[in-house]
Order: structure tokens, then C-alpha cells, then sequence
């Protein structure tokens, strides 16, 4: 089973996590069983960046964003080369290393 190693994020994850996933769930969804909650303001339908999150290791295992989600990432705060919208993207067979940005574009959140 591959593992999702969150790094540490001041509010959402403060001391990070270690994770076990089954090969084709979502990031978002992985997290969000575990309590880390990562915000989803469009209820995971690729429509907004607030799930956006930062692949320090094992991007290259996942598959290509598709067009929609290219469009959204391109909004994104602090949007870098390995970034995806962990709503979209499947975990793969290789280990994963997850930055959760410090800020989002977030108008609404899921949280009420």
C-alpha cells in the first residue's frame, strides 16, 4: 500500500501525518479519513482551487491532470510545477510527499 506522508501545516496538520492508501482513491479523500481537513469548497467537482496541494515527492507516479483541472490549477495560490487538486488526483503505487499550501483562494468554506 502506498504512503501519504503529509508535511506539517501550522493549522490543518500541525504535526504532519503518515498515511496508508489504497491505489485510486483521491488525495482529498485519504486525508479527509483521517482527519485532515483539507478544504474542498466545490465538494470535490474539480470547480475551484481550495484542495489545491504540492507533490513534493512522487508526482511523476500519478496520472496526468486532465484539461479541467489544468484550468483551475492555473488560479491557484502559490501554484507550482508538481501542484494538483487533491479532489482529482489518484493515488498511484508509489509513496507520496504532500505540502498543504498555507493559503488558498477560498470564497466559501465546507467547514459550517
Amino acid at each position: 500500500m502506498p504512503k501519504l506522508t503529509f508535511l506539517p501545516h501550522e493549522v490543518i496538520c500541525p504535526d504532519g501525518a503518515v498515511i496508508e492508501a489504497q491505489e485510486g482513491e483521491t488525495i482529498l479523500n485519504v486525508a479527509l479519513s483521517k482527519n485532515i481537513s483539507i478544504e474542498h469548497a466545490c465538494e470535490k467537482s474539480c470547480a475551484c482551487t481550495t484542495c489545491h496541494v504540492i507533490l513534493r515527492e512522487g508526482f511523476d507516479s500519478l496520472e496526468e491532470a486532465e484539461e479541467n483541472e489544468e484550468d483551475y490549477l492555473d488560479k491557484a495560490w502559490g501554484l507550482e510545477p508538481e501542484s494538483r487538486l487533491s479532489c482529482q488526483a489518484l493515488v498511484g503505487n508509489e509513496d507520496l510527499v504532500i505540502e498543504i499550501p498555507k493559503y488558498t483562494i477560498n470564497m466559501v468554506s465546507e467547514e459550517h
